[in-house]
Parts: C-alpha cells; sequence; structure tokens
C-alpha cells in the first residue's frame, strides 16, 4: 500500500546565497528522501520557500540601500536557480510573502488570540537613542549569557545554539550604529507556550525513534521550563497583525515563517486545481511528515510549530519525525558568514557538477555529529569511489557490452554459483540500503551501495570477461548480462544521491522512461502580484509504481554508447581551493 510522504524544509532566510554547511544541514537530505520514496511509489509532497520577513532582510537591505523587497527577491531567484542545477526537487519552492501565505499566518495568529493562547503585555525592549528607534532582536549584538560568546545574536546564540531574547544579552550594542542601547518599555503580544508543556511532553514521550541528538536537545529544553514567547515586533516589514489598533506591529518571523510548511501546501494544492488536497498530509492520520532542520532550529520544529499546531487545529497533523543535523564544518573550522569562510552553493556549480557534491556531502553527512567538508576528501572521494568504483564500473562494462554484442545485452547461458552469488547479494541490496533510507540514515545507506558496487568489480576481476570471450564466449555474454542486471539494480539504489548521472546510466542501458521529474522554475498569478516558485513535475508512475525493486534488463535490449559520468579531478584542484579560500577569508 502507498505511504503518504510529507517532507517540511527549513526555510531559508533570502538575505544571501546559500553555503555548503545549508546543503548538507537541511536541503539535500530531504531531497534524498523524497526521490527514495518516489521510486517506491509513495505520495510525497515536499514543499519550502524563502524567508521573506524579519530582520535578516531588512539589515540586508539597509546595507545594500534598497528595499527590503528588492532583497529578497533577488536572492529566492538564486535559490530558484541553485536549487535547479542541484537537483532539489521540490514540488513547491515559494516564499512567505505571497498572498497566501499572509491569509494563511493571519488566520493561525487570530484564532489563537481568540483561543487566549495569544495575548498582549509589556516587554522590555531595547531601544536605540541614537537611531530612535526600538530594536528587533537581529538589530542587537552582544555576549551570550549561556557560553559567553561575544558575537551572539538577538534572537540566538550561533556558537551554543540556545535562543534568546534581546534583553539577555550581555553588552549589547546596536548593529546599526554600534551604541549600546537602553531598556524601554513596549506592548506585545505573546504566545502562551506554557499552556502546551504538558501536552508537548506527552507528545515528545511518544517520538522514541528521534535521533538521540533531537531528543535530548528537547528534553533539556523541557526541563527548564516553557516561557512565553513575543511574536510582535516594531518593523514595517512583515506580515501585518491581523487585528485593529496595532498598526506598524508586524508578526515575529520565528512565528510565521514555521506557518510556511502549512501555506505552501495550501498554495501547490491549489496550483494543482486541487484545492483540498494539501489534506492528505495534514489531516490523515496515517501520513507520516519529516521536517528537515539544521540542529539550531530544534526547539521551533519540536516545540513551537508544534504547540501552534496545537492551539490553531488539533486535528492537524504533528511532525512524525525531526531528522535534525549537525554542523557541517569546513577544512577544520566553523563556516562563518561574516568571516567569508563558506564554500558558497553558486560558485561550486559554476565550476564542479552537482552530483560529485551530492555524493562527497552524503557520505559525510553530520547525521549524528558535526563532520568536515576538506577539499582533500572532497577530490578523494570523487577520483576513488565515484570514478574509479562506480563510474569505471558503467563505463566499462556498457562499452565491453556494446562493442561485442552488436550494441545490445547479451543473451546469457546458464548461471553458475558465482553469478547467483552476486545477483542475490544485489537483491538483498534493495532492503539493506532501502531500510537505511527510509530511516534517514542516508550516509549508511549510500555507503551499501557502493560497498555492492566493490563486489561487482570484484566479481568482473574473477570472470575476467575480457579474457573469456575468447575461450568461451557463451560464459562472456552470462557475465557480461549478470554485471549489466547489477549495475541496473545499483543505478536505481543510488539514484536519490546521484540524479542526474542515475539517468545518463539508465539511457546507456537501453531504457526510454527517466527515473524522475522535471524541476521547472514557474510564475504564478495572485489577486495583486505574481510570484515565482520552483515546482516538480512528478511522471505520471512516481505516485503509483514501486520501482525500487531488482533489474529485469532483458536479453537483447538496444543499449547506448555511454556518457563519461565523473570527471576525475587533478590534485591540484585541493590547493587552488584552499587558497582561494583563505584569500576570500582575508579579504572580508
Amino acid at each position: 500500500m502507498n505511504e503518504t510522504i510529507g517532507i517540511f524544509v527549513a526555510w531559508p532566510y533570502a538575505n544571501g546565497d546559500l553555503h555548503l554547511g545549508h546543503v548538507a544541514g537541511a536541503y539535500l537530505p530531504p531531497d534524498i528522501f523524497a526521490r527514495y520514496h518516489r521510486l517506491r511509489g509513495n505520495r510525497v509532497l515536499m514543499v519550502s520557500g524563502s524567508d521573506s520577513h524579519g530582520t535578516p532582510i531588512t539589515v540586508k537591505a539597509a546595507e545594500m540601500g534598497v528595499s527590503p523587497r528588492e532583497v529578497f527577491e533577488h536572492y529566492h531567484r538564486r535559490f530558484l536557480e541553485n536549487w535547479q542545477q542541484l537537483g532539489i526537487s521540490f514540488d513547491l519552492f515559494t516564499h512567505t510573502d505571497t498572498e497566501n501565505h499572509y491569509a494563511v499566518a493571519q488566520d493561525i495568529f487570530r484564532t489563537l488570540y481568540e483561543k487566549g493562547y495569544i495575548y498582549t503585555d509589556t516587554m522590555i525592549q531595547l531601544y536605540c537613542e541614537t537611531d530612535q528607534r526600538f530594536l528587533p532582536d537581529r538589530y542587537v549584538e552582544g555576549t551570550c549569557p549561556h557560553c559567553g560568546y561575544p558575537n551572539a545574536r538577538g534572537d540566538q546564540c550561533d556558537n551554543c545554539g540556545r535562543t534568546l531574547d534581546a534583553i539577555e544579552l550581555k553588552d549589547p550594542r546596536c548593529k546599526i550604529c554600534g551604541q549600546r542601547p537602553v531598556p524601554r518599555e513596549s506592548v506585545h503580544f505573546f504566545f502562551d507556550l506554557p499552556a502546551f508543556e504538558e501536552r508537548l511532553r506527552e507528545y515528545i514521550d511518544r517520538q522514541t525513534h528521534w535521533r538521540p541528538n533531537v531528543q535530548n536537545f528537547v528534553r533539556n529544553y523541557l526541563k527548564e521550563g516553557l516561557k512565553p514567547r513575543p511574536v510582535s515586533r516594531d518593523l514595517d516589514w512583515g506580515i501585518p497583525l491581523p487585528l485593529e489598533g496595532y498598526e506598524g506591529k508586524v508578526m515575529y518571523v520565528w512565528f510565521e515563517a514555521v506557518i510556511g510548511y502549512l501555506s505552501a501546501s495550501i498554495e501547490w494544492a491549489h496550483n494543482q486545481g486541487t484545492p483540498d488536497a494539501w489534506e492528505a498530509w495534514w489531516r490523515n492520520p496515517e501520513a507520516r511528515s519529516y521536517y528537515f532542520i539544521g540542529k539550531d532550529n530544534i526547539p521551533f520544529h519540536a516545540i513551537i510549530w508544534p504547540a501552534e499546531l496545537m492551539g490553531y487545529d488539533e486535528e492537524l497533523n504533528l511532525p512524525y519525525d525531526i531528522p535534525a543535523n549537525e554542523f557541517l564544518n569546513l577544512e577544520g573550522e566553523k563556516f562563518s558568514t561574516s568571516r567569508n569562510w563558506a564554500i558558497w552553493l553558486p560558485e561550486y556549480l559554476e565550476r564542479y557538477a552537482p552530483d560529485p557534491l551530492r555524493y562527497y556531502l552524503t557520505a559525510i553527512a553530520p547525521e549524528t555529529r558535526d563532520s568536515d567538508f576538506t577539499w582533500r576528501g572532497f577530490v578523494d572521494r570523487n577520483n576513488n569511489e565515484l570514478v574509479a568504483t562506480w563510474g569505471n564500473l558503467v563505463h566499462r562494462v556498457v562499452t565491453f557490452a556494446y562493442r561485442r554484442w552488436d550494441g545490445r545485452v547479451p543473451t546469457p547461458g546458464e548461471l553458475d554459483g558465482r553469478d547467483q552469488v552476486l545477483l542475490q547479494q544485489i537483491e538483498r541490496g534493495f532492503d539493506e540500503v532501502g531500510q537505511r533510507y527510509a530511516k534517514t540514515a542516508f550516509k549508511a545507506a549510500l555507503r551499501e551501495a557502493i560497498l555492492l558496487a566493490q563486489e561487482v568489480n570484484r566479481y568482473l576481476d574473477e570472470k575476467a570477461p575480457w579474457r573469456q570471450i575468447k575461450e568461451d564466449p557463451q560464459a562472456a555474454a552470462t557475465t557480461i548480462f549478470v554485471a549489466l542486471r547489477a549495475i541496473d539494480s545499483l543505478n536505481i539504489m543510488l539514484a536519490p544521491v546521484l540524479p542526474f548521472s542515475s539517468e545518463r546510466v539508465r539511457r546507456a542501458l537501453g531504457y526510454t522512461r527517466p527515473l524522475f521529474g522535471e524541476l521547472a522554475v514557474e510564475e504564478f498569478q495572485e489577486t495583486e502580484r505574481s510570484h515565482l516558485a520552483l515546482v516538480y513535475r512528478p511522471l505520471p508512475e512516481e505516485r503509483t509504481e514501486d520501482r525500487w525493486r531488482p533489474s529485469e534488463l532483458e536479453p537483447g535490449r538496444p543499449l547506448e554508447p555511454p556518457e563519461v559520468l565523473f570527471k576525475k579531478l587533478d590534485e591540484s584542484v585541493v590547493e587552488e581551493e584552499r587558497r582561494r579560500l583563505i584569500e576570500k577569508s582575508r579579504q572580508a
């Protein structure tokens, strides 16, 4: 029976380009997961979008001397291009400045307010006397009261991951002018998180399948006790409060952005011409929803968003799993946008192909602990695994078959014990690799698939069909037939990680239908304005047909001359890229 799988992906702030830490932490894993489930014929909905509001956008706009809308639209377009190039197959990647998102967010705010879960109160907020304005949290920097990090933001410490209120910072300073702000009273709206504490504990206790790092983080967070959180800000860029008398106040972006998972699902359904289709993922108790985020976003998705859903509509599905990743470091140091210690995704895609990056980031995925991207590791994995183990396997077998059997899959003789053992190993691999994909253990899934590819290489070394063909052409035909079937099967197992090269392998094996649908950037018209979004157009069979099964490649099938799958990288790449990284950082 087909499963219904919702895949909800962190919304990136549209105030700058994405770097590889973002890709490894929150964007590549859900695409692998989505592609696996599409191969299984499951009903998949994967949505996200650009986070268009809040102070990250206004701060960037002030720096650039342009409007917040110009900032987010510029980077939103960059995101769409990058996702298309990297093959991140969102069913919909939209943004939070749509009429649809406004309507859904305001409805949730209004409902929570009417139920008493949102209330007004005075709060102490930092005020800059130089700039004569209340400072939203992102306009304040200072020393973290928990770990002593000197450059903590007013909403969160990037060093220890704690969420903060700006008033908690030691030695605060205004990000605009650098002066020390003063505390003043201001009326704001608060979300009554303590009202959900017991229900949240019961909910968390049921999630025994969560990763230990997520469970431990959430339990420690709850032990400290929940406090009401402000949900409004004095800002002129954001979604206005749906209440009279509070002009000039907008929804706090932490409260509003997570609503995007629901609003994007509703927008997707509307775009399909089936306005109620979103309910299959949100109201069906059999549906499972997975939230892919970095570890710094755990409290927003494991505590705050479930509380919003509980208060708004108890029939809506809560997160089934939150496979939050740890951090990816770069050459032994943390990614840092301020120091420009980063590999920016647009720059990578200008110089290298997408599949080697997808492969390497999966192989070193920070699923349970921080990991480290190094250019040495990237080159070695590309050359020694992608090229030497998988690419060469495909190329030498398909080329040999194409040349020796008139461009067709050879007809085998009777399979001997070694042939049968290999195919049985490959068949078991569908269960072993598939179980790991299903449990979001992508690093382990990839490792199992590559081990099977190594086993096929050993089989060929033992059988040596290039010698067999001189002495026993039928034996050589059998060996190559078995190897082609193994490659066909392995190509399915690797396709979630390597979607671009898997389509090339598929064409070489004579298939006319691709494995996956296509990504396109489209313009959608709303009442007052239009917006660009990325959409995935699935193949008809993706919603019903289980293609996660061993090869049935038939004798006599026409083959195509194989394309080169992966380019071997010169050793000079390591030092060239390290030098480029250091020079950029020095110029920051």
